[in-house]
């Protein structure tokens, strides 16, 4: 921790930035301790280097975050099976009776997980452009230095990962066509049907499994599809319903005792799966407020 005595002026000014630069990290990486890491890791930085020759601290250390960031978003999509220590947010589970002119307010605010799904779902470079533009207002010019591309090409990534969170977001519009797309996920994973799922999937489909040892990510279509018939075909499920899982399709599975094995929430863009959460911690789930199985 740096030494935040009246004595070192530099340790007070990345003092006052901590909290803003914890903020961007943690929305970069969607992990608290990766997020602490990389603050720190923007103080040692700063220490080394001579304060003076800084002339905006601020958008320096801005810069530095957004790099280390960088490079850890991009270790994550070279080793997707990591586990990673932040859990998925508490889920609300519902049952999906089909949508109902007095649901549309209430899902049009279950955006939550929607967006943080889909930014897993980003590539390293569209993540970051989204969400040092739009959600901490830096220049393309700078997130273009911090990709090594220009301010045009940092533009079109942050402008198609917002297309993708916007098309995610949309509570009710296409909430019948993201039922048919989950339910032919699911009709082809109980038969093993390979090429069925690759259709619904998108190539760069994200999976997160919430476990008793931490939260597991998968990457690609070919790797989900494949987990998806494996788990199917040799899996314990006796029973199944559609819900709605903070306002998005998904899916609860039960045991023949009626112990809950698994909840799912499906992200769907443009007519494919984006991305999935899965919870199957036993303890997670026994804590959850599930509907009956039928």
């Amino acid at each position: 921790m740096p030494d935040t005595s009246p004595a070192d002026p530099v340790a007070e000014a990345f003092e006052a930035q901590r909290d803003r630069l914890r903020a961007v990290a943690h929305r970069l990486l969607g992990s608290h301790a990766d997020a602490e890491d990389v603050v720190q890791e923007a103080w040692l930085r700063l220490s080394r280097q001579d304060a003076a020759d800084i002339h905006n601290l601020a958008g320096w250390l801005t810069t530095v975050v957004g790099r280390i960031s960088l490079d850890v978003l991009r270790s994550r999509r070279a080793r997707p099976e990591a586990s990673y220590d932040d859990r998925l947010p508490q889920l609300v589970v519902a049952v999906d009776d089909g949508p109902a002119p007095e649901d549309d307010a209430a899902l049009a605010d279950s955006v939550g997980l929607a967006l943080l799904v889909v930014l897993e779902s980003l590539g390293p470079g569209e993540r970051l452009a989204f969400v040092l533009h739009d959600l901490f207002a830096v220049p393309f010019d700078e997130i273009g230095r911090i990709l090594g591309r220009s301010a045009d090409a940092a533009k079109m990534l942050a402008s198609r990962a917002r297309r993708k969170v916007q098309a995610a977001g949309r509570p009710t519009a296409a909430r019948r066509e993201q039922r048919k797309v989950v339910q032919a996920f699911l009709a082809a994973a109980r038969l093993g049907d390979f090429e069925g799922l690759l259709r619904v999937l998108d190539p760069e489909v994200r999976l997160t499994v919430d476990t008793s040892d931490g939260v597991v990510v998968v990457l690609g279509a070919t790797k989900v599809a494949a987990g998806a018939t494996a788990r199917v075909a040799g899996g314990a499920a006796a029973r199944g319903r559609a819900v709605l899982v903070d306002g998005l399709p998904g899916f609860v599975s039960w045991r023949e005792d009626g112990t809950a094995l698994s909840v799912m929430a499906f992200t769907v863009v443009g007519g494919r799966i984006a991305a999935i959460a899965t919870v199957i911690d036993p303890a997670r789930l026994a804590a959850m407020d599930l509907p009956d199985p039928v």
